[in-house]
């Protein structure tokens, strides 16, 4: 009957210790909880860019977005907001053309307005970039995955 006696001091050495490990490994619940918007993002420009195939269209979006970009910068000189909303009307005017006529789709506005407008100018940057071309579609660069 060997049995050592523990101290009360080496029951808290002890409990603190399993306590220091236990926080020392990430459980595999909190790291599984951590997720991003990112894919969902990068899943709504895919499906967007694919609604826009047709060169006609692209061309129509990116004269639509300058005329949007003109009527805010006006806008803002002017501090009046009836070029903004003259650009606006002017640059959905062309995209709304660009789908029903040469994209033969309905616009992703009508059922997703905010990501189909930061969308557009996403697609707009990128043209600028030269990642998409309003050339033809074989110039467009490799999307990132």
């Amino acid at each position: 009957m060997n049995k050592t006696a523990t101290t009360p001091a080496q029951k808290t050495a002890n409990t603190t210790h399993s306590k220091t490990d236990t926080n020392a490994k990430p459980s595999s619940a909190s790291t599984d909880m951590v997720k991003t918007d990112k894919p969902v993002k990068e899943g709504f420009y895919n499906f967007y860019l694919d609604e826009h195939q047709n060169m006609a269209c692209r061309r129509l979006h990116f004269a639509g977005s300058s005329f949007g970009l003109l009527g805010l910068a006006k806008s803002v000189k002017t501090r009046s907001p009836k070029p903004l909303i003259k650009g606006i009307a002017a640059g959905y005017a062309c995209a709304w053309v660009g789908h029903f006529f040469f994209e033969k789709n309905k616009p992703a506005s009508f059922k997703s307005p905010l990501k189909s407008f930061a969308s557009d100018f996403r697609m707009y940057g990128d043209v600028l970039r030269g990642n998409l071309s309003l050339k033809d579609r074989k110039l467009d660069k490799p999307r990132q995955k």
